[in-house]
């Protein structure tokens, strides 16, 4: 009930958003024309880097209501209570050089990507299906499974070659990088159906004033919004499009050294001042969390406190003087902000904190976000819990979702701070342009107008 009033309040609170949004389609889409894409970041990077659901396809993928739905694998099946999996391969396809897929490739990706820390024990080929078997359940296998860390990419081709460079069997496949610019091109041969566009450029590490001006000149179509610039964004009149608040904005802390008393962590999840954050920092975009999923995901997330409690982060720190602390951000200018305000909270309260060169392998403090979706809230949990080297296994079901959140919350080991909208601004000629699950655009299925 509480999940489902949560989803209804959502609803009308999208209803009633101040961003704009495309209008639907006239006419039928058209075929051809180049769509250029700019980010600040990677196009490859994990998670969501805009090139790697283009290139590649994981044996499953959520649609934008969160359904779970097939992949490169048609049909899948549990077996001994959720120990065993078996997904059966999707018959012709190929990878961009041509290469088939087959269960042996899928399981050499898989390997390739999932080293350690897997949501399985063991992985192998069967014939044309793929078998997971795992020492605990997995009843969230087949969600987990089309999460950006599991998508397949070619390791070895049908020759026995090293491909040259990144090859799936995705819609676009790599045409060439010069001067910060990834040049994709169409898959005539994809097994969903041959994309609109011809090619997708993607220029790289493009700082976000720049992307605005080149979409106020037609240079650009796809450019990023960051959560603290959206009001801007309103203001300029760009045609935006903005997901739910997906993105988890979070502070781990080490559980070693000093930070092994688990009071002083306590403390320091009561001294950081959450609406502060959401509101200078980012400008009231999100929503101020102290829980892993958000609201609209589990329905119960308002069960934590989120309110800052200065006197109590004294208390527990029982004056004690710990050494000095160090906080590495990982972000762009204003996650490099919010560490600051951090540190500033954390000094207030007793804490001597210093920020460390974004660099820095060990650090007692990171600030960092986690890439959500809106699909089954167990497979989200598991897979953050799982990221925090504390496996477990979830049963889709509210109270198990709570108290196994609640459990490892209790650790103070991460602490949540917002949960934050992913959001881009689109050019007048793009169309039938939506967001996925994980607050992503989905530019496979984009199209262009047509030239007059």
């Amino acid at each position: 009930m509480l999940r489902r009033l949560a989803i209804s309040c959502l609803l009308a609170t999208l209803g009633s958003s101040a961003f704009v949004r495309p209008a639907t389609a006239r006419t039928r889409p058209h075929y051809g024309g180049t769509l250029h894409v700019e980010t600040a970041g990677d196009p490859w990077q994990r998670p969501n880097g805009p090139a790697r659901r283009l290139v590649f396809d994981g044996l499953t993928l959520v649609n934008a209501n969160g359904t779970v739905r097939p992949g490169l694998a048609t049909e899948w099946n549990s077996e001994n209570a959720n120990h065993r999996w078996q997904f059966r391969l999707r018959p012709g396809v190929h990878f961009h050089d041509g290469s088939p897929l087959t269960s042996i490739a899928v399981v050499a990706s898989l390997n390739a990507s999932c080293p350690t820390n897997c949501p399985w024990s063991a992985v192998r080929a069967a014939g044309s299906s793929v078998v997971f078997t795992g020492d605990a359940p997995m009843p969230n296998l087949p969600a987990l499974l089309a999460g950006d860390e599991f998508l397949i990419a070619l390791t070895i081709s049908a020759d026995g070659k090293t491909p040259n460079g990144a090859t799936g069997t995705g819609p676009f496949q790599v045409n060439g990088f010069n001067n910060s610019v990834l040049s994709l091109i169409a898959n005539d041969t994809c097994w969903q159906g041959r994309p609109f566009v011809n090619v997708i450029e993607i220029r790289a590490r493009r700082a976000v004033s720049d992307q605005w001006l080149d979409l106020s000149t037609g240079h650009a179509d796809v450019v990023d919004v960051p959560a603290e610039e959206s009001r801007q964004a309103r203001q300029q009149h760009l045609t935006v499009l903005a997901s739910q608040p997906l993105e988890l904005l979070a502070l781990q802390v080490s559980d070693t050294g000093a930070l092994a008393n688990l009071n002083l962590r306590a403390a320091i999840a009561q001294a950081i001042d959450r609406t502060a954050l959401a509101n200078v920092i980012f400008q009231k975009e999100g929503q101020v969390t102290a829980s892993l999923l958000p609201q609209s995901l589990s329905g119960y997330a308002f069960l934590f406190p989120v309110e800052r409690d200065l006197n109590k982060a004294q208390q527990l720190r029982g004056g004690i003087t710990p050494p000095p602390l160090s906080l590495r951000v990982e972000g762009d200018s204003a996650m490099q902000l919010a560490g600051q305000r951090i540190a500033l909270n954390l000094r207030e309260a007793g804490f001597n904190v210093q920020l460390a060169p974004p660099a820095s392998q060990h650090t007692d403090l990171t600030l960092r976000t986690f890439s959500t979706q809106a699909a089954d809230p167990a497979a989200v949990l598991e897979d953050i819990l799982r990221d925090q080297n504390h496996p477990a296994a979830i049963d889709a079901d509210a109270i198990t979702e709570y108290k196994a959140e609640r459990e490892f919350l209790d650790r103070k080991t991460l602490v949540p701070l917002l949960h934050l909208p992913r959001a881009y601004a689109i050019s007048p000629r793009v169309r039938d342009i939506q967001l996925r699950s994980d607050g992503s655009p989905d530019l496979a299925n984009a199209s262009l107008e047509a030239a007059p």
